[in-house]
């Protein structure tokens, strides 16, 4: 069965208005102290169907031999976008400390930065620890998006969420530092 050609990236490009739904939808259901959990569970549902997006776009590109320069700079822009709204959106519910946010939008955005900097030079793909943070991003925010409190209880949705946001944090940071030597050691390969 034949595919078109552009259905992963229309898939990419997807995320990117879900991205906006999902933000506006989680800061209306508010945080776990707030009266409308109906709200914060289609939020995160939205989250977690959008972000699941990511994987099939990838996969279809792949399988159909259809990978292309766009889908390798506009997918990592469209995951950004989408768990970026997700960090922004559980700091401004008092849910995830802001400085933990601040580290890992800097190392997200920096790179985006970088990457479109570059784009007329090469494409860089994600590599391994790039997706593996990606892939364990997706886990704590679809956790922490999700008002599983009201099913276990606060003190264990809290703990679990703070440990999840901590290896979240250093997996970005780890990432990033590869992201970066990867890059001087190009750059010193070409020279």
């Amino acid at each position: 069965m034949a595919i078109p050609r552009q259905l992963p990236n229309a898939i990419t490009v997807a995320r990117i208005p879900l991205a906006v739904v999902f933000f506006v939808l989680l800061l209306l259901g508010g945080t776990y102290g707030e009266p409308d959990p109906v709200l914060r569970w289609v939020a995160g549902a939205l989250f977690i169907l959008a972000i699941s997006t990511d994987w099939v776009d990838g996969y279809l590109a792949r399988k159909y031999d259809i990978v292309s320069d766009f889908g390798k700079l506009w997918d990592p822009i469209a995951d950004k976008l989408l768990t970026g709204a997700g960090f922004i959106g559980l700091a401004i519910l008092g849910e995830v400390n802001w400085w933990i946010v601040a580290i890992i939008l800097v190392r997200e955005w920096g790179i985006t930065v970088h990457r479109l900097m570059i784009v007329n030079e090469h494409v860089v793909a994600a590599a391994w620890m790039g997706k593996l943070k990606t892939a364990v991003q997706a886990v704590a925010l679809g956790w922490a998006l999700l008002p599983l409190h009201l099913l276990i209880g606060l003190q264990p949705w809290t703990l679990v969420t703070a440990v999840l946001m901590v290896v979240v944090l250093v997996l970005t940071v780890a990432s990033g530092i590869d992201y970066i030597v990867a890059q001087v050691r190009g750059a010193r390969a070409k020279a």
